[in-house]
């Protein structure tokens, strides 16, 4: 049996979350787990962006927790449907990624602009995103529960992202942009 893309069943402007409830495509949790969604697809390009084997595997992990995150957020939390499980293992994966990266950087000293490299620019994309989908998952848990630990996760997630582009900036040789204010 084949599988159809299309259903014809959110043609009037809703959707089903898993367990069925029926919401408008506009609904803040839509609104999240379609953010997330994003997420992924711009850390694929990311992934396919840089050549080094081990940040392409922890991106690759990345993908498959935000395949997760995306689950937990469109899921209907009146139902409690299972769903893939997200760990502070998880959590902690990002937080020692980032103290290697930072151990083997410079001090940061100044703020710093996206850019310098298509990587880092992207990198800085997927951070601004990761906020972003955050920022909706903390305004949808004031009304409905979102898991604390996918909040944690999305935040430490971009602070990932933030590290990362400096570590790729570092590796390919680019420039960090400083930022220069005006005086």
């Amino acid at each position: 049996m084949a599988f159809r893309i299309y259903t014809r069943t959110g043609d009037k402007g809703e959707t089903a979350l898993f367990g069925g409830r029926r919401v408008p495509k506009s609904h803040l949790r839509v609104d999240a787990y379609g953010t997330v969604d994003e997420l992924n697809a711009f850390t694929g390009w990311l992934r396919d962006s840089v050549g080094d084997e081990h940040i392409r595997e922890v991106l690759a992990h990345i993908q498959h927790r935000l395949f997760t995150v995306g689950a937990h957020l469109a899921s209907d939390p009146a139902k409690h449907p299972p769903v893939p499980d997200l760990l502070p293992g998880d959590v902690e994966m990002l937080e020692k990624e980032m103290d290697a990266i930072d151990a083997a950087l410079p001090p940061l000293k100044n703020f710093i602009l996206p850019g310098g490299h298509p990587a880092v620019s992207v990198c800085h994309v997927c951070r601004t995103v990761c906020r972003r989908a955050e920022r909706l998952a903390v305004a949808l848990h004031e009304s409905e529960p979102v898991e604390d630990i996918v909040l944690q996760y999305l935040n430490r997630l971009s602070d990932y992202f933030f590290m990362l582009a400096r570590q790729l900036a570092h590796d390919l040789g680019a420039e960090e942009v400083i930022w220069n204010p005006r005086r």
